[in-house]
């Protein structure tokens, strides 16, 4: 995912996006390779960021433009839109498409704010399963509060880079965008604006979740 400024380059990649997809065929989430470079060989998909696949439809929102603004910053999360603004001393200066958490674990609304910054976080409750002989996915979506790991099998945890931390485990980091709220509560971003907001975030700064 590239961060985008010019109406023009938005819809020349939303059109070439479209022709990927159509090539493509449909997937589904049960489908959706989040986990297929865990614990694998590294790769670096179109979002940049290792193990992540390209969002599965065009990105043609997310853009930054904070680069030489000052002032305090303020994020609001928007479910309904399923987009995230990233404000400087009250200016709009960027916004992300994301994916927050699905219905029965919704990202909960509220005033927060930015309580731990980890650039490399990995999850301690969701992952994957893969064969330790062959590398082959077992299971995708795993919670390994619940799921036993399988004879043969190794677990891998969830990598959530540029991971910002708003209450209990839910946060905002880089991760897979179906195209809808499809997560366990975090704030799913492309890896290139969760880069944006993790470098202009301080621990402390509000956060507004709609």
């Amino acid at each position: 995912m590239k961060i985008f400024k010019s109406p023009v380059t938005r819809l020349l990649v939303v059109l070439t996006g479209a022709l990927a997809i159509t090539a493509c065929g449909p997937t589904g989430p049960e489908r959706s390779g989040y986990m297929a470079g865990i614990g694998g060989p590294p790769q670096q998909p179109a979002t940049g960021a290792p193990s992540h696949p390209a969002p599965a439809i065009p990105d043609d929102i997310s853009y930054w433009d904070g680069e030489g603004s000052t002032g305090s910053p303020l994020i609001k999360i928007n479910r309904s839109q399923q987009k995230a603004f990233f404000y400087k001393n009250g200016i709009l200066v960027g916004v992300s498409r994301i994916s927050s958490g699905k219905e029965d674990h919704a990202t909960p609304p509220g005033k927060y704010k930015i309580i731990e910054k980890d650039l490399n976080h990995k999850s301690t409750v969701y992952g994957c399963f893969k064969d330790k002989a062959s590398g082959q996915m077992l299971n995708d979506n795993v919670d390994i509060r619940v799921d036993k790991i399988p004879p043969g099998a190794i677990y891998y945890p969830a990598p959530m880079p540029n991971f910002m931390r708003i209450t209990g485990g839910v946060g905002m980091h880089t991760g897979y965008l179906p195209g809808y709220a499809a997560s366990h509560g975090c704030i799913r971003m492309p890896h290139q604006m969760a880069e944006k907001f993790f470098a202009n975030v301080v621990v402390g700064t509000p956060v507004i979740i709609e």
